[in-house]
């Protein structure tokens, strides 16, 4: 099918709208006014409709104008959004990136920067998959992710500093450990301990297990939102990240008061799987993380 319109046309009538007058969109678009007005004549006769009436010196669209138009409008914009795309592809910019985080990473570290890296980066897609245990480590070591946002650093892959998570025990205000002044690791025994499974595939489960976990019951969950619907039903205990019991509405919850154990911290690192492949894009994000957590440390 051979279209009779053409994208340049449609652009004009968006300026001249823009514009007001024909005058003002020639100057915007640095053509002279006898071609707008040419062009936008032989729009309306391709179309066998009326597009712009004259009032005094402005130029107005008319209701088939402004119907014609608001189709125009989003073609014209993908138009250049292609022409971008084409741009950054031929100078090697990734139309997709891969970014993992896990599980424990407070998320807002990482869309906050994505928000500011979108805004100039039209042209590029992010896939963001979440991790813990064995598959934050096989996003760096098997290099599926082109960011990753990771724990303990990898052996043999370079990390960067990106912040700290303190993990809380937690239970229900109405479980029997809530009643506690004080709790020792023998209270836990006989109590349910609610913990995030690995979402990895894991070859020697003992490798995988991270923390305190004698309890003779276990509650094992996807993840931490699960948990938390998990402990205020009262149906154990769990640690908890404090960026998450922030978020959330804790007056039915308890912090234990555990002797030796009542918090510990969690660093975290970003890494960049790929080393010297890593594409430009994502090494613009990269940046944008990076500076983000420079400002959120700086500040504590």
């Amino acid at each position: 099918m051979r279209l009779k319109t053409t994208l340049d046309q449609w652009l004009t009538l968006i300026e001249v709208d823009k514009a007001g007058s024909i005058q003002a969109a020639a100057s915007r678009l640095n053509k002279s006014h006898t071609t707008l007005i040419y062009a936008i004549k032989k729009l309306e006769q391709q179309l066998g409709v009326s597009l712009i009436r004259v009032e005094g010196r402005r130029a107005v669209l008319t209701d088939d104008g402004k119907s014609l138009l608001r189709r125009a409008e989003p073609i014209v914009d993908q138009a250049n959004e292609l022409e971008l795309l084409g741009s950054q592809l031929s100078k090697g910019i990734e139309s997709e990136i891969t970014v993992t985080i896990d599980h424990l990473c407070n998320r807002d570290w990482l869309y906050r920067p994505i928000s500011e890296f979108l805004a100039s980066n039209a042209g590029t897609s992010i896939q963001v998959r979440e991790t813990s245990l064995s598959s934050t480590r096989d996003a760096v070591i098997n290099q599926q992710a082109d960011i990753a946002i990771i724990t303990l650093p990898v052996t043999n892959y370079l990390a960067e500093a990106f912040g700290v998570v303190t993990m809380i025990p937690v239970v229900s205000r109405h479980h029997p450990l809530a009643q506690k002044s004080s709790i020792c690791s023998e209270d836990l025994l006989s109590e349910t301990q609610i913990i995030v499974r690995d979402l990895g595939h894991i070859e020697d489960p003992d490798e995988q297990d991270v923390g305190w976990l004698k309890s003779q019951q276990r509650l094992t969950v996807d993840n931490f939102d699960h948990a938390w619907a998990a402990v205020s039903q009262g149906l154990g205990f769990c640690r908890l990240p404090e960026h998450i019991l922030a978020s959330l509405d804790t007056t039915q919850v308890k912090k234990l008061p555990l002797l030796g154990g009542a918090r510990y911290q969690v660093p975290i690192h970003l890494s960049l799987p790929k080393a010297v492949q890593t594409g430009p894009a994502a090494s613009a994000l990269y940046e944008f993380l990076l500076a983000d957590a420079n400002r959120r440390m700086d500040n504590i």
